[in-house]
């Protein structure tokens, strides 16, 4: 079980184990979701700002973390802040990353049904997803980081193929003016964006479980450079190939700009549709690392066996993402998610940071 404290993963697959924790259903959504904000052609702005903040977010975890080798969030928190609070910020935590997950699994079971699968009944979509993940992670976050390194290259090679296919609509008049209203816009955008870059939370967890601690900061940084550069790109060639427009009168942007386009001689003439087959792998990687940290963090702060929480979690994920009615409704989670996101930041991690540095000599003596 993951448990154990062997059950370490490598630099590389540190960096695949953060990339895949957020790229997902963001690059559906993050084009439009960013435009609907800022109302112009500079949401990538916007993005560019949020992947700022984020990283230096990250790197204020990583640091806490390195404090604690060996530990993760649920069991450093309580030796910073005590055994009862920092169950309670722990328990912040937990619900984020759950919340993280059912939005996940729902918006991966909504693109399926929509392009791939209709009328196949939701739950037919999301049963099997979830029974897959949780077997995956019965295995521990080595196992879990192994099938990201199989699928992690693939879904990059696709997306890049994708949005390089892609620029033959592209037009940088639709990116002109440039901050033609000044930067309220851009700042009003981060609301959105930041949505995008939660779960990058998951650092909290993967330090602890990291061979080289020390090289986290490099590793983990590496980790976050792969999706801000992702998110940056697919932003900048959807809004430069469709227009504010037209993005902001499409539900899944990323989707419609790849239907735009035919390739002629190529075994898919159409790239929506092998794009969209190993996407949902990508949405599935994102969801079993949420699905993960989130039965980590109860069984480590509830001391219950780790079978017992994930056997509870299925049917309770499966049942939460049943609840959206529609996908406004869905969007407003993901929303919901990325206000969260922000909290958990300045409820959790500035808090422990800052107990940690009045306490620190306390601590080490302790230690």
């Amino acid at each position: 079980m993951f448990t154990r404290s062997d059950d370490k993963i490598t630099p590389s697959q540190a960096v695949v184990f953060l990339t895949d924790s957020l790229l997902g259903a963001g690059i559906l959504t993050l084009p439009r979701s960013a435009t609907e904000e800022v109302q112009t052609p500079d949401a990538w702005l916007s993005v560019l700002l949020a992947s700022v903040l984020a990283l230096l977010v990250v790197f204020i975890m990583i640091k806490l973390s390195q404090q604690f080798p060996g530990n993760t969030v649920f069991e450093f928190s309580q030796k910073i802040a005590g055994t009862i609070p920092g169950s309670v910020l722990s328990a912040v935590l937990i619900v984020f990353f759950m919340m993280m997950a059912i939005f996940e699994i729902r918006i991966l079971a909504e693109v399926t049904l929509f392009y791939l699968l209709e009328d196949t009944p939701i739950w037919a979509i999301i049963i099997p997803f979830i029974w897959v993940a949780a077997y995956l992670i019965s295995g521990g976050i080595n196992c879990i980081a192994r099938l990201f390194q199989i699928i992690f290259p693939v879904s990059i090679l696709i997306l890049v193929l994708s949005l390089f296919l892609s620029l033959r609509l592209f037009d940088i008049d639709n990116l002109r003016p440039m901050l033609g209203e000044g930067l309220p816009p851009v700042i009003k955008g981060l609301k959105s964006t930041l949505l995008s870059f939660a779960g990058f939370e998951v650092v909290l967890i993967l330090v602890g479980h990291l061979q080289h601690p020390e090289k986290a900061v490099k590793i983990l940084l590496a980790g976050m450079g792969i999706p801000i550069a992702l998110y940056l790109c697919t932003t900048v060639m959807v809004v430069g190939g469709m227009s504010i427009d037209a993005v902001l009168r499409s539900t899944w942007p990323t989707l419609d700009l790849l239907r735009s386009f035919e390739i002629s001689g190529l075994f898919f003439e159409r790239f929506e549709f092998p794009f969209l087959v190993i996407w949902i792998m990508q949405m599935f990687c994102n969801f079993t690392s949420n699905f993960f940290v989130a039965s980590l963090g109860i069984s480590k702060v509830f001391r219950i066996k780790f079978p017992a929480v994930l056997f509870t979690l299925m049917p309770v994920i499966f049942i939460a993402a049943l609840l959206p009615k529609s996908i406004n409704d869905l969007l407003g989670l993901g929303e919901a998610n990325g206000i969260m996101s922000v909290i958990v930041f300045v409820l959790v991690t500035m808090p422990l940071s800052v107990i940690y540095l009045i306490r620190k000599k306390g601590l080490k003596q302790h230690a």
